[in-house]
């Protein structure tokens, strides 16, 4: 019962949280242009549902994952020192995912904003250079198995320094912070109003994992030092 509570801890919260974002959209299809277009031979509307789904479930696959593993070592039981690497492959998937769908969401509702496209494509540009460098700082100071949450798996981890190198001297949840960027500039890119309100939604949804699952599970893991580490990201 007492790990049951632990895998748990603040998920009532997050589903609030969400409920919350959900009941936004609602008024976010009122928009004009929200629902216009499709790709492939199939509807704005679809592919925001698609990309919507992947958001949640991706965030969804993390809290099992990392909460189990780190509470009941569900993963190693029983894929044992394959654990790590088959939670990262679903991970990979699904992150791959996200920028995927709001991209064909975004060519699906092309040119449903009233603004200059000059201005979009600016920002959308002038957005992709914190990404990059984030990509940068992630691969030459923090390690994609750091960033995929290895310290939930590998005790070796828990010991190792704050990374304050690249990005991360800026913000310590860079990840959070810039990472999201992405997502607008893709939307920004071709002008998308449907795809703009997912790109908000995740961003919004991506703080409230950390609050409600990655925050708390810092704490677990590095107990006293935790002040010092809960922005490893």
């Amino acid at each position: 019962m007492k790990k049951a509570r632990l895998i748990f801890e603040k998920q009532l919260w997050h589903l609030s949280g969400l409920g919350i974002l959900l009941f936004l959209l609602l008024f976010a299809g009122r928009l004009e242009g929200f629902g216009e277009g499709e790709a492939l031979g199939i509807s704005t509307l679809t592919w925001f549902y698609l990309a919507l789904g992947s958001a949640i479930a991706h965030q969804t696959y993390v809290w099992f994952c990392w909460r189990t593993q780190l509470h009941t070592e569900l993963l190693t039981r029983l894929f044992g020192n394959k654990a790590f690497g088959i939670y990262a492959a679903g991970f990979t998937v699904l992150i791959v995912l996200r920028p995927l769908l709001i991209t064909i969401l975004a060519v699906a509702n092309r040119d449903t904003v009233n603004a200059n496209p000059l201005y979009m494509k600016t920002t959308a540009i002038l957005l992709l250079i914190p990404v990059a460098y984030l990509g940068y700082s992630v691969l030459r100071y923090f390690s994609l198995l750091r960033a995929f949450g290895i310290d939930h798996f590998d005790e070796s981890y828990r010991t190792m320094p704050l990374v304050r190198k690249g990005i991360f001297l800026f913000t310590p949840n860079a990840m959070y912070t810039f990472g999201f960027f992405l997502l607008w500039a893709l939307a920004l890119l071709f002008s998308s109003i449907t795809a703009l309100t997912l790109a908000l939604f995740s961003h919004l949804y991506i703080w409230l994992h950390y609050f409600c699952t990655e925050k708390p599970d810092m704490k677990r893991i590095y107990g006293k030092n935790h002040q010092k580490v809960e922005g490893r990201k």
